[in-house]
């Protein structure tokens, strides 16, 4: 069975939205290069490439990340990986060419079937609507996050407020950085 691992920035109040700048739709927004820059926080990022076997990504992310990820340096070891889209309207023929083999999931079925698949860690990326689906699926297996120090107060959070039974996590990993920067990385258990 496939792991299922979401990665991403949030705030200390679970805010996931607008990392990079209030384009991206949160007047909060770039929270991330708000906060100075220590190379060893980021060390995760660099960590999961070592595991990652493809890619994950809801309708919208898959759109913003598309735009510059096929080009971007940063992300050149993303660009032939396996991706997969979950969205019920995106189209074959939306699809860009030349960012790897995509497939287009319609559901968290789909997704769970995926999962089923041999195969390496599938890492989702942004995309904290399909988390939170996904998660009330009980489909994600692991969260590997790194919690920045402001309070948004609103925004997009990567976990649902539904009355959901009660899910333990184990921390596997976690360090702090003088920038006030946390890194959790915790296993659902089941």
């Amino acid at each position: 069975m496939r792991e299922l691992v979401y990665t991403g920035f949030m705030t200390l109040d679970g805010v996931v939205d607008s990392p990079g700048g209030t384009v991206e739709g949160h007047r909060g927004g770039g929270w991330v290069f708000s906060t100075e820059f220590v190379p060893e926080a980021y060390s995760l990022k660099g960590e999961e490439l070592n595991e990652t076997t493809a890619l994950m990504f809801g309708r919208r992310s898959y759109d913003a990340f598309s735009e510059f990820w096929p080009t971007s340096e940063d992300h050149a070891a993303y660009q032939d990986l396996p991706k997969y889209v979950v969205s019920s309207t995106l189209s074959e023929e939306a699809v860009i060419k030349g960012w790897g083999d995509i497939t287009i999931l319609r559901s968290a079925d789909d997704v769970a079937e995926l999962k089923q698949t041999d195969g390496g860690a599938i890492f989702i990326h942004g995309s904290a609507e399909l988390a939170r689906r996904l998660s009330d699926a009980d489909l994600i297996d692991r969260y590997n996050l790194l919690m920045f120090p402001y309070l948004l107060g609103a925004g997009k959070s990567l976990f649902s407020s539904a009355d959901n039974d009660r899910r333990g996590l184990r921390l596997r990993d976690s360090s702090t950085y003088s920038n006030g920067v946390v890194k959790l990385v915790y296993d659902v258990q089941r």
